[in-house]
């Protein structure tokens, strides 16, 4: 393992959210393993308490779409940590396929992998300017950069969770807090398992262990850098799809297709 990231001492106080399993739980658990003080959140109480009883952390149960919900969790932290000096908001959904998705599904999905970022930064930044630092970690994904076919409402809501992301560095980097955002292609979690067809092509680049993922958050933390890629290869799929959007428009419709023959 890597040494402390210069940039997250011990004793940090940190929330983790979507941190029952898969990314979140290796994030909290790396986070403790490197010194850091740590609560943890999720709708699945279970499995949470096993995490939390696990790491010596507060588990939080409950649903962090909406505003009740994050405000009482980071009142929770507060209360617990004494404050709160850096945010993982992990939690996010996948939800329907192709233009049939219902109304419902893209208001989930936008209500947590959006606005749930929204409502944090709310709370938690204007005490981090009087503090003069603070840390803002999102969970993205390489298809907020990229996109992920037949999936438009997950591709569309990581593209907004990123872009918030920008927007929060780009006004406040000079105050002192730090913006990340995690953009991996395939990770071996349960959302992966349930993608069908897309399953191969999210891990044509390998489908990383939820660890793996964690331990390159953990050394990018010391550092500012604002994309956080597991997936090294993402880069260049990014690089390419501003230079030459229609010829990467191009290649990502030949991989439509071949989804398309597969189901036929």
């Amino acid at each position: 393992m890597s040494e402390q990231p210069p940039g997250l001492e011990p004793g940090t106080r940190v929330v983790v959210t979507g941190a029952a399993r898969g990314i979140g739980r290796a994030l909290a658990s790396r986070l403790a393993a490197g010194g850091c003080r740590v609560v943890v959140a999720d709708r699945d109480a279970e499995p949470l308490a096993e995490v939390a009883h696990r790491l010596d952390a507060l588990a939080v149960p409950g649903d962090v779409a909406g505003e009740a919900g994050i405000a009482s969790l980071v009142e929770a932290a507060r209360d617990h940590l004494g404050g709160i000096d850096a945010w993982f908001g992990n939690a996010g959904i996948d939800r329907g396929r192709g233009l049939e998705m219902s109304e419902q599904d893209w208001a989930d999905t936008h209500e947590l992998n959006v606005m749930a970022h929204v409502r944090a930064a709310r709370l938690l930044v204007p005490e981090w300017l009087e503090r003069g630092r603070g840390r803002f970690v999102v969970t993205a994904s390489a298809a907020g950069l990229l996109t992920m076919l037949d999936a438009p409402a997950y591709s569309v809501s990581k593209h907004a969770a990123v872009a918030f992301a920008e927007w929060l560095s780009a006004t406040y980097r000079h105050r002192g807090i730090v913006v990340q955002a995690i953009c991996p292609q395939g990770v071996q979690t349960d959302m992966l398992t349930r993608s069908g067809e897309l399953q191969q092509l999210l891990s044509r680049d390998e489908a990383l262990a939820p660890d793996v993922v964690a331990e390159t958050v953990w050394e990018a933390l010391g550092s500012e850098r604002f994309l956080i890629l597991p997936h090294p290869e993402v880069a260049g799929y990014y690089a390419a799809r501003a230079s030459n959007t229609d010829t990467w428009l191009g290649g990502m419709n030949r991989l439509q297709r071949k989804i398309e023959e597969a189901r036929a």
